[in-house]
């Protein structure tokens, strides 16, 4: 198999030369940027297979530059943003647009060998050696309840999140297939609400790379659609998936949420149920 190809962007010498070693004595093979401008011509040039990359550069900063790249349409690629500045806001962005985030701290080296195993999990031994053990577990899960809304529109992402936070629940977005898987095996959500048609990959492609994975096989998938899906289409998204259960649930989309948020509270907010439009009726 050929090396994977790894493109690291950072302005700071010390930390391109670190990065850059450790990565081709994993067995990637390497090139460098010093921008975010050079990064982002050498990535539409040559098609790397992940990018690490530092926030704060000269002519064009990492982040802006990372979003330039993962525009719909755009070549599939994993990103890991790296900092020296630990950023709520910064992991926040990162988390919503699927990418991956280290900060320059003690534990930095753990981090991005975290981030490259679940990337490149074929590689871990390689990875492991390089940057240490994991203090995370595989399939470790968050103690609060997570849920990933997957939908190609942003609008019904933020109808669906704003309702679902009144739960108490920590809500994350994906616009893609692709971006979902990358959120789901790093973030470990307690349920993936997903719309069946999407351009670039539709819940069935969804569900099939989840169970494939061992950090997302049990996931329960919730599937929404805008229109009906006929009685064959539901049999398949609702089979077992190479020994692991299909979609949970299939709802056509609705502004009446609540056999949904029903089902969602079921596998991640054991007790007492709360109705999460009670707020937005009036009262009589």
């Amino acid at each position: 198999m050929d090396a994977r190809r790894i493109l690291i962007a950072d302005d700071d010498p010390a930390i391109l030369a670190a990065l850059s070693t450790r990565c081709r004595k994993m067995g990637f093979e390497v090139d460098t940027a010093a921008n975010g401008l050079q990064m982002l011509l050498k990535a539409r040039r040559t098609s790397p297979d992940l990018i690490i990359v530092d926030v704060n550069m000269p002519e064009l900063d990492g982040l802006t530059a990372s979003f330039h790249l993962l525009e719909p349409g755009g070549p599939p690629v994993d990103v890991i943003v790296v900092t020296g500045i630990s950023s709520a806001e910064t992991l926040e962005r990162c988390e919503a647009m699927g990418m991956f985030y280290a900060c320059k701290r003690p534990a930095f080296w753990q981090d991005i060998g975290r981030a490259l195993i679940q990337i490149f999990p074929q590689m871990a031994e390689a990875i492991a050696a390089e940057t240490g053990p994991q203090t995370r577990a595989p399939g470790e899960v968050p103690t609060r309840p997570r849920v990933l809304v997957v939908d190609d529109d942003e609008q019904i992402g933020e109808f669906l999140a704003s309702r679902l936070r009144k739960l108490g629940i920590e809500v994350l977005y994906a616009s893609n297939a692709a971006r979902a898987l990358r959120l789901a095996a790093g973030q470990y959500p307690s349920v993936v609400v997903t719309d069946y048609h999407m351009p670039e990959g539709d819940a069935g492609f969804l569900i099939t790379r989840l169970r494939s994975n061992p950090a997302t096989a049990q996931t329960p998938v919730i599937v929404l659609s805008g229109r009906d899906i006929d009685e064959s289409t539901g049999k398949l998204l609702t089979r077992d998936v190479l020994g692991y259960p299909g979609a949970i649930g299939i709802f056509k989309k609705s502004f009446d949420v609540s056999a949904l948020f029903e089902t969602i509270q079921r596998y991640c907010c054991p007790g007492p149920r709360v109705d999460p439009i009670a707020e937005d009726r009036p009262q009589t």
